[in-house]
């Protein structure tokens, strides 16, 4: 069975390496979901690992419907990468209506230069997931990622199953709450690939009480955060 480990820093991909995992996926901040890694970050590790590197290419948190804008960065970090010599691209474009962006998608595909091409998790919010298969195995997608439209892969077993036996051509790669207890189960159903990070925390350096960086509330999914012309001019105005 072949191991994916989804490696959100150069440390954690060389761990995976050492460990056996066959490839990873390089991505940063796995707290939202995972974001396209910085061009040092993935040059550092193409330098320091052997297996396959396949490159998670998502602007932001929250849903997939992106702006002219948002498109154009995801089109240049795809370039960024095949340039770097990655092996595979990882991503996925949706409409409004939960239903997959074919045409978007199909730019992507173009722009990996013949890659492997993984559907991210993307695929977990389609509102039909069979005609999402057939839609994006048309289109020369070769794997899926997903965790069968659940919080967890376990949860969406039956889905995955179904959707592994209607597969003509495109690998389904079951990912989200993999864990050691639950692992074999999934190469036991008749899946060839599984993901998962493998993650623990590690404690930091040092931490300043009561001055946190984090600010919960630009975590809001049903929100695209974006600095504003009119805020923005008001306090130029204000302060020139």
């Amino acid at each position: 069975m072949l191991v994916e480990v989804c490696a959100n820093s150069l440390e954690s991909a060389i761990n995976a390496e050492k460990a056996g995992a066959d490839r990873i996926e390089l991505c940063m901040e796995l707290g939202v979901g995972g974001l396209t890694p910085s061009a040092g970050l993935l040059k550092a590790v193409k330098e320091n690992i052997k297996i396959p590197v396949h490159v998670l290419i998502r602007p932001r948190s929250g849903d997939f419907v992106y702006s002219d804008l948002e498109f154009d960065v995801m089109l240049k970090d795809v370039e960024n990468c095949i340039e770097i010599g990655v092996d595979g691209i990882v991503s996925g474009v949706l409409m409004p209506d939960f239903s997959i962006d074919i045409f978007r998608t199909k730019q992507l595909i173009a722009a990996s230069k013949g890659v492997y091409f993984t559907f991210h998790r993307a695929f977990d919010w389609v509102a039909d997931p069979y005609e999402a298969l057939c839609q994006l195995e048309q289109i020369g997608v070769n794997c899926i990622l997903s965790s069968g439209q659940q919080k967890k892969a376990l949860e969406g077993i039956d889905l995955l199953y179904s959707l592994n036996q209607k597969a003509a051509n495109c690998v389904i790669m079951p990912g989200s709450g993999i864990k050691i207890d639950n692992a074999l189960l999934f190469k036991e159903n008749g899946f060839s690939v599984i993901h998962f990070s493998g993650a623990t925390f590690q404690a930091k350096n040092a931490n300043r009480e009561n001055l946190s960086m984090c600010f919960m509330p630009f975590l809001d999914e049903d929100k695209t955060l974006v600095s504003d012309f009119k805020t923005i001019h008001d306090i130029v105005v204000r302060v020139k």
